[in-house]
């Protein structure tokens, strides 16, 4: 059974820097596309960043030069660095696992980006 678990949703200060780490089992985990979506209260959930099998990544523009996604082939795990926060980032972030047809989500981890 495929599962994704995320984790280090807090509260943060606007400016501040802030990891999410996204923890998957029962998978071949190399062969997976990994993604962060996030979706804000009141709006559709949204891509932030993926990182496809071969390493390549993607970005929204809202994003880009803001946040960086990685991931760990030896530990099963994406990570989502998250930089010079605003308070549109508030928002539930997703892990999404890709492969072919085949899609699984986590449950999610809550940032909110208040001072």
């Amino acid at each position: 059974q495929v599962q994704l678990v995320e984790s280090g949703g807090n509260l943060v200060q606007p400016g501040g820097s802030w990891r999410l780490s996204c923890v998957t089992s029962g998978l071949a985990f190399r062969a997976y596309d990994m993604g962060w979506y996030r979706q804000a209260p009141g709006k559709e959930r949204e891509l932030v960043a993926e990182v496809a099998s071969d390493g390549a990544t993607n970005y929204a523009s809202f994003v880009k030069g803001r946040f960086t996604i990685y991931r760990d082939n030896a530990k099963n795990t994406v990570y989502l660095q998250m930089n010079s926060l605003n308070t549109e980032d508030t928002a539930v972030y997703y892990c999404n696992a890709k492969i072919g047809h085949l899609e699984t989500w986590g449950k999610g981890t809550l940032v909110t980006v208040s001072s």
